[in-house]
């Protein structure tokens, strides 16, 4: 009886099946699909790094098999982007630079780095007259610069900052959910809530952006101009007491709210109901 090499069974153990051509990652929540070579163009990157096997550790998957890697989805475009042709094209009004430069130096681009710090140190040199004829250049009729040139003419007139009046932009968010409860049978028993799914916001988005900050979910509408409506923003919790206590603390009261609902039944042999509602909470600060 022949026996098989053991150095033969050795190699065939130690050889690791190559990747795919096309790679799906999974970057916090935000699915891209991009090709094996893009992601190893940059000898020495981490990214380089996981997929040319130079990593003792696995690679972690998602539920669906994708490469999954916890860092910021949204902003990993960009690094992509990079990857594919080494330039960066940032949009307008592109307020993460400083976050996106993070991102570069987990990923290992020293390249990228140092594109992005020329960057910041360029937007720091620009001056605040400079910023006001750009503002005005791009939209004059728009409240932030009449409130920057309102909030210029102040300083200059009382030369004391704490007795300026609060120049806070006025204008109406929209907050909506969609939500479902079971209603048990002939309406004696408790209701039983679901957890709420997400939770939209609709409106300008500097007033968006001053609100909610960190917790708004940019993903949908990246780059969208601050002057400019959007619908498409969600928050990243799910607690509309959260979003009700962010609104007050920045002087917005509600002014009208609706709600419409649909139901049907759980299962065939019971007579418990599935309530499906979609509310809108409508908030204006003067």
């Amino acid at each position: 009886m022949a026996f098989p090499d053991s150095t033969s069974c050795i190699k065939q153990k130690d050889e690791i099946p190559p990747f795919p051509d096309i790679i799906e990652l999974n970057v916090g929540g935000q699915v891209y699909i991009t090709r094996y070579l893009t992601l190893v163009t940059i000898p020495g990157s981490l990214l380089w790094e996981m997929f040319s096997q130079k990593t003792v550790q696995p690679l972690a998957r998602d539920s669906k098999g994708r490469y999954f890697l916890d860092r910021d989805g949204f902003l990993f475009r960009y690094v992509l982007d990079y990857l594919r042709d080494q330039q960066l094209v940032l949009p307008d009004h592109f307020p993460e630079r400083r976050r996106l430069q993070r991102e570069a130096e987990y990923f290992k681009l020293p390249e990228l780095v140092n594109i992005l710090v020329l960057k910041i140190s360029e937007q720091n040199s620009i001056g605040d007259d400079t910023f006001q004829s750009e503002c005005e250049e791009q939209s004059p009729n728009t409240d932030v610069s009449r409130n920057l040139a309102l909030f210029n003419a102040l300083t200059a007139a009382a030369g004391n900052q704490s007795t300026l009046p609060n120049l806070q932009q006025s204008g109406f968010i929209t907050v909506g959910y969609r939500g479902s409860y079971t209603l048990g049978r002939d309406s004696q028993s408790d209701s039983k809530f679901r957890r709420v799914a997400r939770i939209m916001v609709c409106g300008k988005t500097s007033l968006a952006k001053e609100v909610f900050g960190e917790t708004l979910n940019e993903s949908r509408d990246p780059d969208r101009p601050l002057e400019r409506y959007t619908s498409r923003y969600y928050l990243k919790f799910n607690f509309l007491e959260q979003a009700f206590d962010r609104l007050a603390e920045a002087g917005f009261h509600m002014v009208a709210c609706n709600s419409n609902g649909t139901c049907a039944f759980a299962q065939d042999q019971t007579d418990d109901k599935i309530w499906t509602s979609n509310t809108e909470y409508v908030f204006y600060r003067e």
